[in-house]
């Protein structure tokens, strides 16, 4: 240890209990491995740290504080803005002071979670769902026979706008970015389709949902599942199921955290951006491939999270979850 160096809180004690048994400086100072004029000034009472170095911190801790209130009002401000709101306040800065200042205070420039946007109304009937659903086995869970639609397209570049948001703060809602339920592009579900209305709809549930649910449950029930898009609420439809002698479940609106397939599409789309398809057939066959490698171990393991999936929603009182 070298003659400047500050002593520990655990090396100032020992020369205290060293110095009760009557050792000298000298052999005070060889057992611990610092300087001899280290322990006398401990011994002293004149031991203090030495001063710090460096360039003196240009912000007081007011005006960090007034900081942390800009970024808790807006967390999709950008650096830019955090500095011009800053500046207005009375502190005058540079956009690294303003990135540092942050980072200190725990936020990370991150890309938002993309959620749809529950009103109160959504959140009780979700949480009203979820209550009924409570004690639903993995077994009664395994009969639910889950679909959606999923946009596809052949752009994987800009994501948008970045949000300032600390650790485990990923579904805090005003880190989450509100979507678009039903934008223009390309929809897939079992079959290619630029847009799906109720009648087109009726003809994927009879064209591709009744020969899959025939071959994976038999003779067996089967309870379906899909969410309330206009296509799939249409009277028309329901009318359909009734015809059909299938049951439907019940769903809450806006709710992709509580269907397991969601995250089948993740995994789908995850491989899109790795073989990034630049025409449209391409995106085709990649979709088709990217599907065909899906284990059935995973869908199991995914059915299996629905008792979670229940559970969190209970938990979180009708918000999204991280699900």
């Amino acid at each position: 240890m070298g003659k400047t160096a500050d002593l520990t809180a655990v090396e100032k004690a020992i020369i205290d209990t060293l110095k009760q048994e009557g050792k000298t400086q000298k052999e005070i100072s060889e057992r611990i491995g610092c300087s001899q004029s280290a322990v006398s000034r401990h011994l002293s009472g004149k031991s203090v740290g030495r001063k710090k170095c460096g360039r003196k911190r240009c912000t007081t801790r007011r005006g960090d504080r007034t900081l942390r209130k800009i970024v808790e009002k807006d967390r999709f401000q950008t650096l830019g803005d955090l500095r011009k709101q800053w500046t207005e306040s009375g502190v005058e800065t540079s956009r690294a002071t303003v990135y540092r200042r942050v980072q200190e205070m725990g936020y990370r420039c991150r890309i938002p979670q993309v959620k749809p946007l529950l009103n109160q109304k959504q959140r009780q009937k979700r949480l009203t769902w979820a209550t009924e659903k409570q004690h639903w086995t993995v077994a009664q869970w395994s009969k639910v026979l889950f679909s959606d639609e999923s946009k596809f397209c052949m752009s994987f570049g800009n994501q948008g706008a970045r949000v300032w948001r600390k650790t485990g703060e990923r579904e805090m809602p005003k880190c989450l970015k509100s979507s678009v339920k039903y934008p223009q592009s390309v929809m897939v579900w079992g079959a290619m389709s630029a847009a799906v209305n109720a009648a087109s709809y009726q003809e994927i549930l009879e064209h591709f949902m009744l020969p899959s649910a025939e071959k994976l449950s038999g003779d067996e029930d089967f309870i379906f599942q899909h969410d309330l898009a206009p296509a799939h609420s249409a009277k028309t439809t329901g009318n359909w199921f009734t015809d059909h002698g299938i049951t439907v479940l019940n769903w809450p609106a806006n709710s992709p955290d509580l269907n397991p397939i969601e995250n089948l599409w993740d995994i789908v789309k995850r491989k899109l951006r790795d073989a990034r398809p630049n025409t449209l057939d391409k995106l085709k066959a990649a979709i088709e491939a990217s599907w065909a490698s899906i284990t059935p171990q995973q869908c199991h393991r995914l059915i299996a999270s629905m008792p979670r999936r229940i559970e969190a929603v209970i938990s979180a009182k009708g918000f999204l979850t991280k699900y």
